[in-house]
């Protein structure tokens, strides 16, 4: 618990949802099971293996003293979540969690929810492709594959977008995206599509074309996608929905799969797009092995 602690001394914390320590990324050895998050007002200390009483009393403990210190006015909120495969063991340690949750990344708001299984409503490390999007969509017309919660909507009206087809299995998460629509003040503009991606593209062609396509699929999720046999599918189809000069961001959140394993399957399913860069993760989830972490590849549809 050493280096967490020590590394405890340096973070601060902000009005953006953020992570604060990455033991993932393999810099802090003896940490990598350990992850802590900026939810605003909750701080959510997660753990990828159990920790003991005395292991997750020390880390209260070192949390409690950095955010005396940090904002010795305010009150500390803490949440405790261990991660085993699929099952998710959530406690609140320290004072609560308000209900709605509503936190804010550049200027947008969105709903959390920090009590509930591993998915937060917002994914972190993805914060720069949404800022693509949110500085490229001006008046362009946008697919959102995979949608979830609409993180990606909500940066492409937010920058201006004409209109954006927003498309998820889980209804759910469609449900609570609308919701975070309806807070950025976004009423109009958006379609939400609750249906299976793959039994859909009469329907994704018929509202096209797209001038700039997001893909964020699950990396291996039953019954919906697994990306070794699935994503090829996916690019096998995109070309026939893009306008031109259309952009494409592929993303992929699976540590044993490379760049090169994504790189491959679109030159070999659409080779009309052209590989132009792989965006920057954000600093706070800086790897020791890059090729583990996030990888979102830029296309664009050759003239």
């Amino acid at each position: 618990m050493q280096r967490f602690i020590e590394a405890l001394a340096t973070i601060e914390v902000r009005e953006d949802a953020t992570r604060l320590f990455h033991g993932r990324g393999g810099y802090y050895p003896g940490c990598e099971h350990l992850c802590l998050d900026w939810f605003a007002p909750v701080l959510l200390l997660t753990s990828f293996t159990p920790l003991d009483a005395a292991e997750l009393a020390e880390c209260q403990q070192a949390i409690t003293a950095r955010w005396q210190v940090i904002q010795p006015n305010r009150p500390l909120n803490l949440v405790y979540q261990y991660r085993s495969g699929g099952e998710t063991f959530s406690q609140v340690l320290a004072g609560e969690v308000p209900d709605p949750h509503v936190v804010t990344e550049n200027g947008a708001q969105f709903q959390v929810h920090l009590l509930r299984g591993q998915n937060h409503g917002l994914f972190l490390d993805m914060a720069n492709g949404r800022e693509w999007v949110r500085a490229h969509a001006r008046h362009k017309k946008v697919l959102n594959l995979f949608a979830y919660t609409c993180g990606f909507s909500v940066a492409a009206l937010q920058g201006g977008a004409d209109e954006v087809v927003n498309m998820d299995m889980s209804k759910g998460a469609l449900a609570i995206g609308k919701q975070n629509h309806l807070l950025n003040g976004f009423s109009a503009g958006a379609r939400f599509l609750g249906h299976d991606i793959f039994k859909s593209w009469g329907k994704l062609r018929k509202l096209g074309p797209y001038d700039i396509v997001v893909a964020d699929p699950p990396s291996n999720q039953k019954g919906s996608f697994v990306a070794t046999k699935d994503y090829v599918r996916l690019i096998r189809h995109l070309p026939e929905l893009l306008a031109e000069n259309a952009e494409v961001l592929l993303c992929l959140n699976a540590p044993e799969l490379d760049t090169q394993f994504l790189r491959q399957q679109v030159e070999d399913a659409a080779p009309a797009l052209e590989y132009l860069e792989r965006l920057a993760n954000p600093a706070a989830f800086v790897d020791v092995f890059e090729e583990k972490s996030l990888k979102v590849l830029r296309y664009r549809l050759k003239a």
